[in-house]
């Protein structure tokens, strides 16, 4: 049997909780940009970010159960496993290193994320991992964030941009392409409030993700602690 040589995707985060906003840039990018797999990594130790409200183990059994029937998804744990801070470029080293040096790897990120990315640690080296693969939301224009990038990320953009995402195929990594997506206003911030004040976040997460939500008792604390 030949090694598979579609691109994987890589989707990091919190996932504080999962929801919809997440599963569907997956679903969509990863059909349109031919993928063979996309893995969510939830992160144990965010560097730009305080740190989660739920657990590892329970953030990390949410995406089990958000993905759990889809087979274009998977879940892999190595940054909830690993000591420390976690930073991407450790991570795509990781993988890059278990794939091989032939294998596509794609990083996807929210526009939001992509205009930070010169902030991360050794963000430079991303390059050399992966393809950076931008979530482009309507009503976003793209111009708009273009305008935003400090000088570092705009020059890299300009040099790498793929006309065409599908190119991504074409090499293992180095390129930036920028894919549309459906407009999906939710936040895991907004559920985590929603819980917190009683309301239900039904509709914007998978039932199994509420269920698993309302068995913990996750993110109730917060209006306890203001009474």
């Amino acid at each position: 049997m030949s090694t598979p040589t579609a691109p994987i995707g890589i989707l990091g985060g919190t996932f504080d909780p999962v929801h919809f906003g997440h599963l569907r840039l997956a679903q969509e990018i990863g059909q349109a940009l031919k993928l063979d797999e996309v893995r969510f990594i939830p992160s144990g130790t965010p560097p730009h970010r305080g740190s989660p409200q739920a657990s590892a183990a329970d953030r990390l059994a949410m995406v089990s159960l958000a993905i759990g029937d889809n087979p274009l998804f998977s879940v892999d744990d190595r940054e909830i496993r690993r000591a420390g801070t976690d930073y991407t470029v450790d991570t795509l080293t990781e993988l890059r290193r278990e794939l091989g040096a032939s294998r596509p790897i794609c990083l996807l990120l929210g526009a939001d994320a992509f205009l930070d990315l010169a902030t991360w640690s050794r963000w430079h080296e991303l390059f050399v991992l992966a393809h950076v693969v931008i979530a482009h939301r309507p009503g976003f224009a793209v111009d708009t964030w273009q305008a935003r990038m400090p000088q570092p990320l705009a020059k890299e953009y300009s040099a790498r941009l793929m006309q065409q995402p599908l190119a991504v195929h074409l090499a293992a990594a180095g390129g930036v392409a920028v894919a549309p997506i459906a407009a999906l206003d939710i936040s895991a911030t907004l559920i985590r409030d929603g819980v917190g004040r009683g309301a239900s976040p039904r509709y914007l997460l998978p039932d199994s993700v509420l269920d698993y939500i309302h068995s913990k008792g996750l993110y109730v604390q917060d209006i306890n602690e203001t009474r």
